[in-house]
């Protein structure tokens, strides 16, 4: 089905985020991968084709492209190549900028921005904490007053980007006694004395993704580097969750869309028994299912994708659309591996690769369980 949420200006700027792709990542795949991190050169060149700073005003070197549509291609194509890219990509673009870009003073902004932009600053979130997951209101990371500054301990765990962020916006309780009431965030230089860095996580998926442990002992910032107001960042970061899990949801779909593409092409070639097997009732009526649960999938994202544009997407549907794709990326990649047979099952296939990147997506963001429990109290239990 024709999808008709993105006009003239959207299509050719997908267009430049395609050529860019094929230009400056998909060489070097391979190296990525083994690395298990994006190069600064990546990123330095992202912010050459105006990449990262869609949402980020043009006095501070932004595009200000004022349009979520933007976002939403730019995240689109970043999946169809590789899950991972666009996990690393989108949390600076798509889930640190807003933060910066709506909670910050005039000085912050001009401390930050130009750099998240450029590519030079690069930028992670320091929410989830060992023993934590998605519980974002029992903090253990604290941030003490101390004469004109404060003092930062803890640790984070799972964060993307997390080894090579110059700038970590980080949540911690700045009056303990309120619990959730009493969260702050801080903008944290990673350069500062007491910040370090753990072991860069060795993960079932997403290869390409830097994704690392983060450690604070007695970290020293001052008011400058406090983010939006005094305790209540736990309100702030609620308020920008709904952005993040429709990202989620554009990345899951459209990751599964494009190996479900390459899956069907692979059944028109491989032969079985003298026939392509996509011409075996079983395998045709499968990928007709397949097809059908993409296609009514991505109404309901795009129908997401408008109503965040007219400011109207509520949490409880960026839930349903957060847990619902991540179920379809998961079930849709597992029947693809499967068509592929054994060749579905060895690393150098994008499929197996494809398999393994996609688990996650049931767990980060908020797990699908925790989805599920907005969207019951909204019911009313």
């Amino acid at each position: 089905m024709k999808r008709t949420i993105y006009g003239g200006d959207h299509d050719a700027y997908r267009e430049s985020v395609r050529q860019f792709l094929t230009r400056f990542f998909e060489p070097h795949a391979d190296e990525v991968r083994a690395h298990k991190a994006l190069p600064r050169d990546f990123w330095l060149e992202a912010g050459r084709h105006d990449l990262l700073g869609l949402e980020v005003p043009e006095e501070y070197a932004g595009a200000n492209a004022g349009d979520y549509r933007f976002n939403a291609a730019l995240i689109e194509e970043l999946a169809k190549v590789n899950a991972a890219l666009a996990s690393c990509v989108s949390i600076h673009c798509d889930v640190v900028a807003p933060y910066l870009v709506q909670l910050t003073t005039n000085d912050q902004k001009r401390r930050w921005l130009p750099g998240v932009c450029s590519g030079e600053l690069l930028t992670a979130i320091g929410m989830t904490e060992p023993g934590g997951g998605s519980d974002l209101a029992n903090l253990k990371t604290t941030a003490v007053r101390d004469g004109d500054g404060w003092l930062l301990s803890g640790a984070k765990t799972f964060i993307t980007n997390g080894c090579s962020a110059d700038l970590v916006v980080i949540a911690a309780l700045t009056s303990p006694k309120k619990r959730a009431k009493g969260i702050t965030l801080f903008g944290v230089d990673t350069s500062l004395e007491g910040f370090s860095r753990g072991r860069k996580l060795d993960k079932v998926g997403q290869d390409e993704a830097d994704t690392a442990e983060l450690f604070l002992d007695n970290v020293r910032v001052t008011d400058a580097d406090v983010i939006g107001e005094l305790d209540r960042g736990f309100i702030h970061m609620m308020s920008f969750l709904p952005q993040e899990r429709l990202g989620c949801a554009i990345t899951n779909l459209a990751h599964a869309a494009q190996i479900l593409t390459e899956t069907i092409a692979y059944c028109s070639e491989r032969k079985a028994f003298g026939q392509p097997i996509g011409t075996f009732q079983h395998n045709k009526f499968l990928l007709a299912d397949l097809v059908t649960r993409i296609e009514v999938t991505q109404a309901f994202v795009d129908r997401c994708i408008e109503a965040h544009v007219a400011g109207e997407l509520t949490p409880v549907d960026a839930a349903k659309a957060k847990w619902w794709t991540a179920d379809v990326q998961n079930q849709v990649i597992d029947h693809c591996v499967q068509l592929h047979g054994g060749y579905g099952y060895m690393n150098e296939y994008r499929v197996a690769r494809a398999w393994r990147d996609a688990r996650v997506s049931r767990i980060w963001a908020g797990s699908n369980e925790i989805m599920k429990e907005l969207i019951g109290r909204d019911l009313g239990f």
